[in-house]
C-alpha cells in the first residue's frame, strides 16, 4: 500500500507552519522577516528559536544535533554530532541546546581541503546557521544547515559563495526591474531543479570489486555481449526490487520536505533517475546533498549499492546531473519566460542578451563549476554535452535573436502550433514554444535554462555560484548602461543588439555531438576543454578575479586556494585508481591467468599424449600468454609512471602528469585485462563482469 503523501511530507522538518505552532507570534514574524529580508539574528531571538527547536527534536525522539556543512570539493557534505545532554549535576542531566550552539559550530578546519588557507596548527574554523534553509531530523539528529569559514573568515565549503551570489544576483536584478519602472520588486530568486542520475548495482557483487570500493568506478571490464544500444533501457519498466527501494527512497525524502517528483528507468541498462521541483538555490543545494546522501544509504538497506560516479562502466551512458535554472522576482515574474509575444518583450530580451554574454564570457569558468574527475569521462562521448560550452535557444527564441542581430529588433515570433495525432479519439496537444536539445550544454527550455554538463557527484553549489554572480555582473553592466538614458526603449534595444551581435558565437542550435561541430566551435573561437585540468586555470582568469571580487564573493586568495585544492583532488583520485589497477592486477587478476594458463598447459600436454592435435589448445595458451606477458609489463609501467607523478614538483605539475602520462599508463594496463575477460571461461575470471554488475538487479 502506497505511502499518504500530504500526510508525512515534511513531518521531519522545522518548517513555517512548525514554528508558527511553537514560537510566539512576534518571533515567528520575525523569523519570517530575517529568511526573506535579511538582518542580524539577536541572541535572544536564537534562544527563543533553539529552545522550540529542541522541544520539538526531543519530541521527535532526537537525541543529538548537527551542523552540516558542505567543504569545498567534498560533495558528501560534513557533520560533527553532539547530544542535547548537559554536564550531570545531582546524578542527573537535562538536555539543553541554546542559541548560541544553534548560531554557532567550531568544527576542525585543518583537515579538510583548504588550498594553503589552513595549517595543521591552526585548526579552528566556523559554522554559522543558514536560517534560509529549513532545519530537519535525519536519524535522531537535529540537523542545522549552516555556512563554513576558516578562522581568517575564508569561505572553506561551496555553500558560502552561493549565498553571497544570490544576493549579488538580486541586488542587480532589482536594480535592472527599477530602470524597466517596476517598483514592487523587492527580491530576485535563483531556483533550481536538479536532476540526479545515479547507477545501482547488487551489494554482494560490489564488494567483489575493489575498484568500485575504492574509485567508485570500474577500472577493468570488457563489455558485456549487451549494452544499450537496443535502446529498450530508457523509461523501460522499473525491476521490482528497483522499484521498493525508490518507494522507500520516496517517502525518507517526502519527510524531510524535499519534492522528489519524478523517476524512471535511464538509458544505461542499471541506470535510474530522480528529479525533484524547483526550489531556492541554497535550499536545492541542501536538498541535492540528502538527495545523494540517502540515495547511497537506502539502497544499501536493499541489498544495493548506489553509484554516483559519472562513469563507472565503460562503453554505457554516465551519469550526469542536469542543473534547470531560473530567476524569478518576489512578485512572480520568471526573467526568462518570453511570454505568448517574445518579440515585444523587451525586459526578456535584454536578460536573455545578457545570458547570452555571461555564458560566453565565462565558458571555461562554467565548464570547470560542472565538473569533476570523473567528468572528464563522460563529457563529449555520445551521452552527455560536448565539453565545448554552447547555448541551445530552440526556434522560436532563436528566431527572435537572430532577427535583433540583423535588424536591431523583433518584429514577430514563431507560433508553437499544435500536435495532432489524425486520430479523433485523441486529444490534440499545444506545442512547446521550442524542442528540447540533449546534446547541448546550455539549453533554453521553455521558462529556464538546463545546464546539462553537471557531473552526477558534484554538489550543485559551485555551478549555481558561477551562474548567479555572473549574471549579477551583467545585469550591472545593463544598468550602468541604460541609466539615464534619454529615450530608454530605444537604449535597450540598442543594447539588447550590442550584446546578441557581440556574442552570437555562443548560440548553436545543431548537434552537439557531430564532429562538424567540434570545427566550427574552433572557428569561432569558442574553448574547448576536454579534461577539467585545463579548466582550473580559469579560476586565476583576470575575468573571474574581477568579477568574484566585485559582488565579494570570492577574493583573489580564496580563488587560488580552490585552484589548488582541484589540481590535488585531481591528482589524488587518479592516484589512487592508478594503485587501485596495480594492486587488482597484481593479487587477482594476474593470479587468476596464470592459473588458467597452467590448466591449458596440462590440457595440451594431456592432448598431446592421447596422439590428438593440439592446435587450438595450444594457440590458445600461447594467446593468453602472451597477453599475460602484456599486462604484467604494464603493471610496471604504471607503477613508475605514478610514482614519478605521485613526486612532481607542485599540484599542478603533478595534475598534468596524472593526465598525460598515467592515465595512458591505465590505459595500457587495461587493454590485456578486458581482452583476457573475453577470452577466459566466467569461472576462471576473478571477478563479477558488466553483465552480471549491470543487468542482474
Amino acid at each position: 500500500m502506497g505511502v499518504n503523501i500530504e500526510k508525512v511530507f515534511g513531518e521531519n522538518v522545522f518548517d513555517d507552519a512548525v514554528m508558527k505552532v511553537r514560537l510566539p507570534k512576534s518571533d515567528f514574524e520575525t523569523v519570517k522577516k530575517l529568511m526573506h529580508e535579511g538582518g542580524e539574528i539577536t541572541e535572544d531571538l536564537a534562544d527563543v528559536v533553539a529552545q522550540a527547536m529542541k522541544e520539538w527534536a526531543l519530541e521527535k525522539g532526537a537525541t543529538h544535533y548537527t551542523h552540516v556543512f558542505q567543504p569545498y570539493v567534498i560533495s558528501v557534505g560534513a557533520e560533527k554530532h553532539d547530544s542535547f545532554a548537559s554536564v550531570p549535576e545531582n546524578g542527573r542531566i537535562e538536555n539543553t541546546f541554546t542559541g548560541e550552539e544553534l548560531l554557532k559550530g567550531e568544527p576542525d578546519a585543518s583537515s579538510f581541503p583548504s588550498g594553503g588557507l589552513r595549517e595543521t596548527c591552526g585548526a579552528r574554523g566556523y559554522t554559522a546557521w543558514d536560517i534560509t534553509s529549513p532545519v530537519y531530523i535525519k536519524e535522531d539528529t537535529l540537523c542545522i544547515p549552516t555556512a563554513f569559514c576558516s578562522y581568517t573568515g575564508e569561505s572553506l565549503d561551496t555553500k558560502t559563495p552561493l549565498l553571497k551570489a544570490m544576493h549579488a544576483v538580486s541586488k542587480q536584478g532589482v536594480r535592472l526591474m527599477r530602470l524597466f519602472g517596476n517598483e514592487v520588486t523587492n527580491r530576485i530568486y535563483s531556483y533550481v531543479g536538479p536532476e540526479q542520475e545515479y547507477f545501482l548495482v547488487d551489494r554482494e557483487k560490489y564488494l567483489k570489486r575493489p575498484d568500485l570500493i575504492y574509485s567508485g568506478r570500474t577500472l577493468f571490464g570488457a563489455k558485456a555481449p549487451k549494452g544499450q544500444e537496443m535502446d529498450d533501457q530508457y523509461f523501460g519498466s522499473i525491476p521490482p526490487r528497483v522499484k521498493a527501494f525508490m518507494e522507500d527512497l520516496n517517502t525518507k525524502l517526502w519527510k524531510l520536505g524535499i519534492t522528489a517528483k519524478t523517476q524512471h528507468c535511464e538509458v544505461a541498462p542499471g541506470q535510474f533517475e530522480i528529479a525533484p521541483i524547483f526550489s531556492i538555490s541554497n535550499v536545492a543545494l541542501d536538498n541535492n546533498l540528502l538527495v545523494m546522501d540517502l540515495l547511497k544509504k537506502t539502497a544499501k538497506s536493499h541489498g544495493m549499492i548506489c553509484l554516483l560516479h559519472e562513469k563507472p562502466f565503460d562503453g554505457i551512458n554516465g551519469s550526469g546531473k542536469h542543473n534547470n535554472w531560473s530567476l524569478t522576482t518576489d512578485d512572480g515574474i520568471n526573467l526568462f519566460k518570453p511570454g505568448k509575444e517574445p518579440e515585444n518583450n523587451k525586459l526578456f530580451q535584454l536578460v536573455l542578451a545578457c545570458t547570452m554574454a555571461a555564458v560566453d564570457t565565462h565558458a571555461v569558468l562554467l565548464r570547470l563549476a560542472a565538473s569533476n574527475t570523473g567528468n572528464d569521462h563522460r563529457l563529449g562521448a555520445n551521452e552527455a554535452p560536448p565539453a565545448i560550452i554552447s547555448m541551445y535557444l530552440g526556434d522560436q527564441v532563436g528566431d527572435v535573436v537572430e532577427q535583433i542581430i540583423k535588424n536591431g529588433k523583433a518584429t514577430s515570433s514563431l507560433s508553437s502550433g499544435e500536435i495532432d495525432f489524425g486520430i479523433k479519439k485523441l486529444p490534440k496537444l499545444e506545442k512547446d514554444p521550442t524542442d528540447r536539445n540533449r546534446t547541448s550544454p546550455f539549453a533554453f527550455t521553455g521558462n529556464r535554462f538546463e545546464f546539462r554538463m553537471v557531473a552526477s557527484s558534484n554538489t550543485i553549489g559551485d555551478v549555481n555560484t558561477v551562474l548567479n554572480v555572473m549574471m549579477a555582473e551583467q545585469f550591472e553592466k545593463a544598468v550602468a548602461a541604460l541609466e539615464g538614458a534619454e529615450d530608454f526603449d530605444k537604449a535597450v534595444e540598442e543594447y539588447t543588439a550590442k550584446l546578441m551581435k557581440e556574442h552570437a558565437r555562443i548560440v548553436f542550435n545543431g548537434n552537439g555531438y557531430s564532429e562538424e561541430w567540434t570545427v566550427e566551435a574552433e572557428k569561432r573561437g569558442l574553448p574547448n576543454c576536454k579534461s577539467i585540468v585545463d579548466a582550473i586555470p580559469s579560476l586565476l582568469d583576470e575575468t573571474t578575479i574581477e568579477m568574484y571580487g566585485k559582488f565579494g564573493v570570492l577574493s583573489k586568495a580564496e580563488l587560488e586556494a580552490r585552484k589548488e585544492i582541484l589540481f590535488e583532488q585531481y591528482a589524488g583520485v587518479r592516484n589512487i585508481e592508478a594503485l587501485t589497477m596495480v594492486d587488482m592486477a597484481n593479487k587477482m587478476l594476474i593470479p587468476a591467468v596464470v592459473k588458467y594458463t597452467k590448466k591449458l598447459a596440462d590440457t595440451v600436454l594431456a592432448v598431446k599424449e592421447a596422439g590428438v592435435d593440439a592446435t587450438v589448445q595450444t594457440e590458445m595458451l600461447s594467446e593468453v600468454s602472451e597477453k599475460l606477458v602484456e599486462m604484467k609489463n604494464a603493471v610496471k609501467d604504471l607503477e613508475d609512471i605514478t610514482e614519478k607523478a605521485a613526486n612532481a614538483e607542485d599540484a599542478q605539475t603533478s595534475a598534468i602528469a596524472y593526465k598525460d602520462e598515467v592515465m595512458a599508463a591505465m590505459a595500457a594496463l587495461r587493454k590485456p585485462a578486458d581482452e583476457l575477460e573475453v577470452i577466459m571461461p566466467k569461472e576462471a575470471w576473478p571477478m563479477p563482469t558488466y553483465g552480471d554488475l549491470i543487468f542482474e538487479l
